[in-house]
């Protein structure tokens, strides 16, 4: 039975901490793969002007990913999906021979109480937290934890998380990676042009770069 791990995201653009907390993750949570999923429109930041495109923030996932367990996936722009909760529940339709769990950065815990049905998410699937550097005491704090605390699992049982219900949390203790998307858009605006000129040329030559299959294909 495959053990996945979610990672949703705008991954705007992705970068190498993107990488290196879903490597992490496969070590700790003793994972087959992460699928990053990338969002083509995440509610809680519509109307941002620095979003870029889709087809942008898809290839620098893809460069990103190369060479790692990880699969890129655009199954939520394809099967018209906004809300993680709608995500979720189909993929497990999908693919109910997987278990999946859910990675979650420390800097995004304390505003999960204000994602859609949040806590039918949480009854779903496990969740993993991922530290992000200063937000610890935040996530620890996050109102989302007054209602989870009494679901949170010791860090050393991490391995161990398809014996859990859900719902069920885990802090992980791995090495926080400082890598910001909002620190490299400020650094280089135009990141956005490469990536763009990327998936271009994807198009013309129909080439993907990874032959993986799409996660809304169950397997043969």
């Amino acid at each position: 039975m495959p053990r996945i791990g979610l990672l949703g995201g705008s991954f705007n653009p992705a970068h190498r901490g993107h990488r290196r907390i879903s490597l992490e993750a496969i070590r700790a949570l003793g994972l087959d793969e992460v699928w990053w999923l990338v969002s083509p429109g995440n509610p809680l930041k519509a109307g941002a002007k620095d979003m870029a495109r889709f087809e942008a923030r898809f290839a620098s996932a893809e460069v990103m990913a190369r060479g790692a367990r990880i699969r890129v996936s655009d199954f939520e722009r394809r099967e018209g999906i906004r809300y993680s909760i709608d995500t979720v529940r189909r993929l497990k339709r999908r693919h109910p021979e997987h278990r999946f769990i859910w990675l979650l950065g420390s800097d995004t815990l304390p505003n999960f109480h204000k994602w859609r049905d949040y806590r039918n998410l949480a009854r779903e699937l496990p969740v993993a937290v991922i530290r992000r550097p200063g937000y610890d005491s935040a996530a620890h704090a996050a109102c989302a934890m007054g209602w989870l605390r009494r679901f949170v699992h010791p860090s050393g049982q991490a391995s161990h998380w398809t014996e859990w219900s859900a719902p069920a949390i885990v802090f992980l203790r791995l090495p926080p990676d400082p890598t910001s998307a909002t620190a490299i858009r400020a650094q280089d605006p135009s990141w956005y042009r490469r990536s763009s000129s990327l998936a271009q040329r994807r198009g013309r030559t129909a080439m993907p770069l990874s032959a993986r299959r799409p996660l809304d294909r169950a397997p043969r």
